[in-house]
């Protein structure tokens, strides 16, 4: 049985109780939305963790993606950004190693991890075939559904499947005048094997095989968008659009099959754009969890990046985006340290609030009522305890001349918030 199984046949597991604990909601509540596929767990049935739910009328999750490269790898380090993201506040990490022990690395974060733990298998089917020097059209459909089912018997909770890149959509792709082409790798390996066997995406044509291996451990499926957008120019274009109608129509086969899915979304949209993506989404999906990276506002701005994807990603969380993908100031440019890594959490982490504040989630407002009732008292203790990060908070205020006052160096004796006492105090003239 599955999350979803156990939903449909009206049983309240564990999990579920949890997770209604967490958001102050009715288990029953809770239930229903996960048997109607808006709403799902990730916990693959091999794994003990603090699980989350995703999805309608939940707080927004943030994930942040870690992982090694065939340039750069070092387990050690990977586990400290694991640390660093958890400590930051994310509710998942993604292991997208594509370098040195892949099932090493996966599975000392699977051991490590208090949060549920996800991949995108194909980086490691196609890692193994680059590191005995053969080429990525060489991959074999066995041997891809094999690194599929390998991944959830170690207990991965949710793995990116890129489905949706069909040869309907990559014809209609190559008719396109988009800018920056295929972005995901995950979308590029596989267009690339399609085109050289002249053959359907094994994802696609062997779905069933899919679901029988996602409902043996209950990983859910993350459909990746694989035509995503990788510049604001090609956001909503026809491919992407065709690949979003496939996702949807495999959502609805994985529901049927008890199995949790979401939808991953783009991507690189301009601002005016995000609010119709999400949407759109949420009406050809039938309402699922939609997962996004950012979107990223802009492309002028490497470096920069955790604050594009942060706009972005408070308008979509605001407009029903259930679960945020973080972007570091390293993206495009390189793996991030772990002080980025750190910087991506918060970002995501500012722009998920901001859009639970717009959903209008339960209990949400109370966090930052509680702030605004600490500066009014002028109460720097109180504010650091319910500041997002306290320590750069702490930090800041600490590297002021005012640290020991109970004014800051912005204001001094000008503080409104004094000035505003001293009126307050002042008897007026009919006392």
């Amino acid at each position: 049985m599955t999350q979803l199984s156990e939903a449909l046949a009206g049983v309240i597991t564990p999990e579920m109780l949890e997770v209604a604990r967490q958001e102050s909601i009715d288990p029953e509540w809770l239930r229903q939305k996960i048997a109607a596929g808006r709403t799902v767990i990730p916990k693959n049935r091999r794994r003990e963790f603090m699980v989350r739910g995703i999805g309608q009328g939940l707080r927004t999750k943030v994930n942040a993606n870690i992982g090694s490269s065939g340039e750069h790898y070092d387990l050690e380090e990977e586990i400290a950004k694991l640390q660093v993201a958890v400590a930051a506040g994310a509710d998942s990490v993604m292991d997208l190693s594509t370098g040195g022990d892949l099932d090493g690395i996966r599975q000392a974060i699977l051991e490590k991890s208090c949060v549920m733990v996800g991949t995108v298998p194909i980086y490691g089917a196609a890692a193994r075939i680059l590191q005995k020097g053969d080429q990525l059209v060489q991959l074999k459909v066995d041997g891809l559904f094999d690194e599929i089912e390998q991944q959830c018997l170690q207990g991965i909770d949710y793995i990116t499947v890129h489905c949706g890149v069909t040869q309907r959509a990559l014809d209609i792709l190559e008719k396109s005048p988009r800018v920056c082409g295929v972005v995901s790798r995950g979308g590029s390996i596989l267009a690339l094997w399609m085109k050289h066997h002249h053959c359907e995406n094994p994802l696609y044509e062997y779905f069933d095989r899919l679901l029988d291996i996602a409902y043996e451990y209950d990983v859910t499926l993350s459909l990746g968008d694989g035509l995503r957008p990788g510049a604001i120019a090609d956001a909503g274009d026809q491919a992407q659009i065709e690949e979003l109608v496939t996702l949807g129509g495999l959502a609805r086969r994985a529901r049927e099959k008890g199995v949790q899915v979401m939808i991953e979304g783009p991507g690189h949209v301009p601002l005016q754009d995000i609010v119709a993506h999400v949407q759109m989404e949420k009406s050809i999906c039938d309402g699922a969890p939609f997962y996004v990276l950012g979107p990223l506002t802009t492309d002028v701005a490497p470096g920069y990046d955790h604050i594009t994807s942060a706009i972005g990603g408070a308008i979509a969380a605001g407009a029903g985006a259930d679960f945020l993908c973080y972007v570091t100031p390293a993206e495009h440019l390189r793996l991030p340290t772990l002080a980025e890594v750190r910087e991506g959490v918060f970002a995501a982490r500012i722009a998920a609030h901001s859009g639970d504040i717009a959903k209008g989630i339960a209990g949400v407002m109370d966090w930052d009522r509680q702030m605004s009732e600490y500066r009014r008292a002028l109460d720097w203790e109180g504010m650091y305890s319910v500041a997002l990060d306290p320590e750069l908070a702490r930090s800041k205020r600490r590297n002021s001349e005012a640290y020991d006052q109970i004014v800051c160096t912005m204001c001094g004796k000008l503080c409104s918030i004094n000035l505003g006492k001293e009126t307050s105090a002042v008897p007026t003239q009919a006392e």
